[in-house]
């Protein structure tokens, strides 16, 4: 048991540190192509920050263990609300102002209960899966086409602001991006093996695994990246990450799973880990959206309750682990 937990803490501290790397040669490549600073952050910082995610799903459900895969994308939505954007609260309220991430933030409660229509059946196929990264794909052209016509947004603003150091040289950008690829594929590799063992030794589910230890390590980067935005007064660019992310977890990452290999899904994920992520996603979009004239905001009060609920659930899913140990 030694020797798996050693992998999945070495895991995580490569993914995180590849992640970073990876994020940074691709800003640095959409930049000496000319994308706008708007695409920069709503499609390179906010989805590249979840590569952790999709490598670690796509390898899980190469392997078989496609619980594992759905366990990280919706433990890591979780995690996303919950720990990141409810710690940033807590430390400093958030200003909404940005016009395309509210428009966005009803484009992932929808996508949050489609999810939901899918797994009604008892599993997300094939089919499925590819619909779900079709929809991404759509959505990810939407994005470039508000992009053009919005460039005055707050989100660009803020985002060429964060960007204000020279771009890295085409080829150290292409090396960064390939080195940092290539590290992720490793470290979710041995990541992914430590946290099979882990689950067959104690006796749970690799559900279990994936929305705890693996969700948390792998939503480290958008801890990393919500807190530099937090440290510049970026309050736009710490939500946009945050719903980017939540965005392609739930399309990408959960989609090319399927696409690899079936997902069964439990009922624990119907009555327990879904019904808490389209809660917590629900609260996030009435705190930041704004009505009848209130400012779209996250306040102290807020934030604490999003860290109340992550907490609380992490703790639960924690007692059922140590219960199964013992028995």
């Amino acid at each position: 048991m030694i020797l798996p937990v050693i992998a999945v803490l070495a895991g995580l501290a490569l993914l995180v540190w590849s992640a970073d790397r990876f994020v940074d040669g691709a800003v640095g490549l959409s930049r000496c192509l000319g994308l706008s600073p708007l695409l920069i952050g709503m499609l390179v910082m906010g989805f590249g920050t979840s590569a952790p995610e999709l490598m670690v799903s796509a390898l899980a459900a190469g392997q078989g263990n496609p619980g594992l895969a759905l366990g990280n994308a919706y433990g890591s939505n979780i995690s996303n609300i919950g720990l990141i954007l409810g710690l940033v609260a807590l430390v400093s309220p958030l200003t909404v102002h940005s016009g395309l991430i509210r428009k966005e933030l009803p484009v992932l409660l929808a996508v949050t209960l489609l999810s939901l229509l899918l797994m009604r059946g008892g599993n997300i196929d094939h089919a499925e899966g590819g619909m779900m990264l079709a929809m991404l794909l759509g959505f990810i052209g939407a994005s470039v086409y508000m992009a053009r016509r919005s460039g005055g947004d707050v989100l660009a603003s803020e985002t060429s602001e964060s960007l204000e150091e020279p771009p890295l040289p085409m080829i150290s950008s292409l090396g960064w991006t390939l080195c940092g690829l290539v590290l992720l594929v490793v470290s979710s590799r041995v990541l992914v093996w430590g946290a099979i063992e882990i689950a067959q030794g104690i006796g749970v589910s690799d559900l279990i695994i994936g929305l705890t230890v693996v969700a948390i390590g792998t939503s480290l980067p958008e801890l990393a990246s919500s807190v530099s935005a937090l440290r510049r007064g970026k309050h736009d660019l710490v939500l946009g990450n945050v719903v980017g992310s939540n965005l392609f977890n739930t399309l990408g990452v959960v989609g090319l799973a399927a696409v690899i290999s079936p997902i069964e899904i439990s009922s624990e994920v119907l009555v327990r880990d879904w019904p808490l992520m389209a809660f917590m996603t629900l609260l996030m979009i009435v705190f930041a959206i704004g009505w009848r004239g209130r400012q779209g905001r996250i306040n102290r009060i807020e934030g604490g309750v999003l860290v109340l609920l992550f907490f609380s659930y992490t703790g639960y899913l924690v007692n059922s682990v140590v219960q199964t140990a013992t028995l």
